[in-house]
């Protein structure tokens, strides 16, 4: 990691833009000064996602524009079934654990629900987010995101990341493709 994060916002035309700036600004002087800090309204940092992703290594951000830029980075790797994501609470001092949500940047799909249609890999990569941050079984968690690369690279996909050439296969599928490679 390159050890940036870009602060998100509408600090141009929002009150509350400016205290997430203020915040963070503050935050950042007193408990993280080794970190390299900057700042970017929201609409530029979704047409810089699209114009240059690898420019970003964290994009701090609320709710609202996290939404926003989260699905917009789902088209960059073709669906929003492949994005994990955290929400990441401190380390506890007692545990060295840290307390956070991990969930997949998409939501229940409810209108797919039962017909074997979902992408299941960012629930995948959340539970191995979860096994790497929170509980500390980093290497268990590699293991799981190593096969889902390898499961990918093999060809292997649900309809919604399918390439000319590839196997389409159902959601139960996919995770018994993955299953088979943890289990050498």
């Amino acid at each position: 990691r390159s050890g940036k994060v870009i602060s998100t916002e509408k600090a141009n035309v929002m009150e509350s833009g400016v205290l997430w700036r203020e915040e963070v600004t503050k935050l950042h002087l007193e408990s993280y000064p080794d970190i390299d800090l900057g700042h970017m309204y929201a609409d530029n940092c979704a047409m810089q996602l699209l114009k240059d992703p690898s420019q970003f290594d964290i994009i701090l951000t609320d709710n609202l524009f996290g939404d926003i830029l989260s699905d917009e980075a789902a088209m960059i790797t073709g669906s929003l079934g492949m994005l994990p994501s955290a929400s990441l609470g401190p380390v506890d001092d007692l545990t060295g654990r840290r307390r956070a949500l991990y969930e997949p940047v998409h939501g229940s799909a409810p209108d797919i629900a039962g017909q074997g249609k979902a992408n299941p890999l960012a629930t995948i990569l959340s539970f191995a987010m979860a096994l790497k941050y929170s509980l500390g079984e980093i290497e268990l968690s590699d293991r799981i995101t190593k096969a889902v690369d390898q499961t990918l690279a093999s060809g292997v996909r649900t309809a919604d990341i399918y390439t000319h050439g590839s196997k389409t296969v159902s959601t139960l599928d996919m995770g018994y493709e993955i299953l088979k490679l943890l289990s050498r």
